[in-house]
């Protein structure tokens, strides 16, 4: 069934048409595509979409759920793979010509998008069918299909003036651009920078795995010597080893300042026009802020929630973080007669001070998991819970040699989804972690379409010596994104928009937080947690160690979450108006959770791409909310046995299964049988007794 052969033989039918975009695929085509592919195939996507919302519209017969609100859902799907397939590719494998496109067709995406929420005859026969809802005999999840069509036009501006309509096409063009202006500059920043090493004195500390890792990138760059990046797999290691603490400072102050050097790549003015924007929008709607607009559609509802639940959370944290703190700066000036314990510092002795205190440390534990076994251990474990078998296949196309490839299946050997697993930087590949979706499910004409799920992270690289062993912060980033993979592959609803992560964005994070916890139990690390030399599974004693030091540090961790929630919420949640200086304005955000001193280079803001590239903006908050789900939800698991299939199935049926079918809240209980108690975050985290 998923065969390259066949994308093959669809290509020789081709002949004169030679824009495999514009022809029907199953599998990502992704080695037939020319970049020249894209934006001709994105522009007849949109016309093939927009004849599709005429077929409605014009239909001479009454509106009713399946002509109007069934059509609508299912319509502009070959728009869908093609800017799915765009999009990730730009943030996974991008250069300078992807760029442009992009720069060039989202505004055309955007004015799309706004032609179909402000189209009026559109509107009227949604609305019809929407105000005789209540003498419909619709499915639960029809009804919340319907619901949503109705807000996603409200809220999107169908009842306004056609001045004000025109404003909100105006304003959205333009932070399109602004958005993807804000990543690429991000990116350029973080490749355009290296610290070239040619004494290795200055790597002195570094592990040898880390050394030959910045060995070989210097090699790739035709440089004698080391050279230490911005990435991830360089940055981490090199601030939490390396004794040289002029080095650290320097590297820390360049990563801190991404996108805040006042030259072509500096976005100040950026977020500026952003957050302006997006508050002009929320009042164009009747909304009293972008903060208010965004949280009406979430589990939290209001930006005051919002603000209590992570005021809340700080009030019980602080004390614990101010705590952690002076014992960390009482360590530093113990080890090494440090007056001031400065950001630079921060890992170097959290990670010396877990050593003393656990006699743990990562170098201990990276033989122990070898990024290869660390798959296998996530899939035997997703194999327990949830009967899914990963077979790895070769005969797929792929957008570059470093990804791997998997069917999933059931055990009734029935295909439940693709995999792509994409797991190491390289310089057209933005930063961070995550997980994202090539083709969705859902059922349509009787059948049932498997989604294709793709995760994507920057970990370390193999070198010539060693496989590519993670810290085990990366392998609980692994589980992280495997969890909202397993979200996106067991996707089981009826209509596309309601499919697979299309939820509330702050319970979009329990799938992927919740299957974290399965990192610190000894049932599960036996499965995977193997020396990649000896094949000794890890010793009991690391594993207690593993779980002792959980919680290190954990005041001084949930303080850094809340200040972020907080500063997002102070760019959204007010009039931005009055803001002028975007480093006083965050430094003041962050007052009620500061620990450090403050750094005059840097700024937070100018690289936080969560909320100014991504979708989180007013939303950051969702991954301390979803902790207080994920926490009472594994004690369920504890409770009655981290593998209990009972559980695990109705995990799957209630959560992961449902999309966004139902209210957070209703799958939550039903799965739980209660509301979460946020006391088991607390308790979790050593916060409260």
């Amino acid at each position: 069934m998923h065969d390259k052969s066949l994308n093959a033989k669809k290509a020789i039918k081709l002949k004169n048409q030679d824009n495999i975009l514009l022809t029907t695929f199953d599998n990502e085509p992704f080695e037939q595509i020319k970049t020249k592919d894209y934006q001709p195939a994105i522009e007849a996507a949109i016309e093939s979409a927009r004849g599709e919302i005429n077929a409605i519209t014009s239909n001479p017969e009454a509106a009713t759920f399946a002509n109007t609100i069934e059509k609508l859902d299912y319509s502009g799907q070959q728009l869908e793979r093609v800017t799915s397939i765009f999009f990730n590719i730009n943030s996974a494998e991008t250069n300078e010509e992807i760029q442009k496109i992009a720069q060039e067709v989202s505004p055309k995406l955007s004015a799309f998008s706004n032609d179909i929420a402000l189209n009026e005859a559109l509107f009227a026969r949604v609305k019809s069918v929407y105000d005789k809802r209540e003498t419909l005999d619709l499915t639960t999840e029809q009804a919340t299909l319907l619901d949503k069509k109705y807000k996603g036009f409200a809220r999107n501006g169908a009842n306004l003036p056609e001045d004000k309509k025109a404003r909100l096409r105006e304003i959205d063009a333009a932070l399109a651009k602004l958005k993807l202006k804000f990543g690429e500059n991000v990116l350029a920043e973080t490749n355009k920078y290296e610290m070239h090493l040619t004494d290795e004195a200055d790597l002195d500390g570094l592990p040898e795995g880390e050394k030959e890792a910045a060995a070989s990138t210097a090699a790739d760059r035709n440089k004698e010597g080391w050279v230490i990046t911005l990435e991830y797999p360089s940055y981490i290691p090199f601030m939490k080893y390396a004794k040289n603490r002029k080095l650290r400072k320097e590297l820390s102050i360049a990563f801190g300042a991404k996108g805040f050097h006042g030259d072509e790549l500096d976005n100040q003015e950026n977020i500026l026009k952003i957050v302006n924007l997006r508050y002009e929008r929320a009042q164009l709607l009747g909304y009293e802020s972008h903060a208010h607009f965004v949280l009406e559609e979430r589990m939290a509802k209001t930006p005051d929630n919002v603000e209590r639940f992570l005021e809340d959370l700080l009030e019980k944290a602080k004390p614990a973080a101010d705590r952690e703190f002076a014992q960390l700066e009482n360590f530093a000036k113990e080890l090494d007669n440090i007056d001031r314990l400065e950001k630079w510092d921060a890992a170097y002795y959290s990670e010396k001070l877990k050593q003393k205190l656990f006699q743990l440390d990562d170098e201990q534990l990276k033989p122990y998991f070898k990024l290869e076994n660390v798959i296998d251990g996530v899939f035997a474990i997703a194999k327990k819970l949830y009967n899914l078998n990963f077979k790895q296949v070769d005969n797929l196309e792929k957008y570059h040699p470093d990804v791997r490839m998997y069917e999933v299946t059931n055990d009734t050997g029935e295909l439940v989804s693709l995999f792509y697993a994409d797991f190491h930087p390289r310089p057209g590949k933005r930063g961070g972690a995550w997980m994202t979706v090539y083709k969705g499910q859902k059922i349509e004409n009787g059948k049932n379409e498997r989604p294709h799920i793709s995760n994507v992270c920057n970990f370390t690289k193999p070198t010539k010596t060693k496989p590519s062993l993670l810290t085990f912060n990366e392998v609980t980033t692994l589980f992280h994104e495997f969890g909202h993979a397993l979200h996106g592959m067991l996707a089981n609803t009826t209509y596309p928009s309601l499919s697979g992560t299309s939820v509330y964005w702050d319970f979009v994070e329990l799938p992927s937080q919740v299957l974290e916890n399965w990192c610190y139990e000894p049932e599960a690390l036996a499965l995977f947690a193997k020396h990649y030399e000896t094949g000794e599974i890890i010793p009991q004693e690391l594993i207690e160690k593993i779980k002792k030091a959980a919680n290190f540090q954990e005041g001084m961790q949930t303080v850094r979450q809340l200040s972020f929630g907080l500063l997002d919420m102070s760019w959204h949640a007010t009039n931005p108006a009055g803001i002028d200086n975007v480093k006083a304005h965050e430094t003041a955000a962050f007052e009620s959770t500061k620990l450090y001193p403050d750094v005059a280079e840097n700024c937070m803001s100018t690289a936080f791409s969560h909320i100014f590239q991504g979708g989180y903006s007013s939303g950051y908050y969702s991954y301390k909310w979803a902790e207080v789900l994920d926490a009472d939800a594994f004690a369920h698991f504890k409770d009655h046995g981290i593998f209990n299939k009972t559980i695990a199935q109705s995990f799957m049926e209630n959560v992961l299964s449902q999309g966004g079918t139902e209210d957070p809240m209703v799958l939550y209980k039903r799965f739980r049988g209660k509301e979460p108690n946020p006391e088991a975050l607390l308790r979790r985290a050593g916060l409260i007794e």
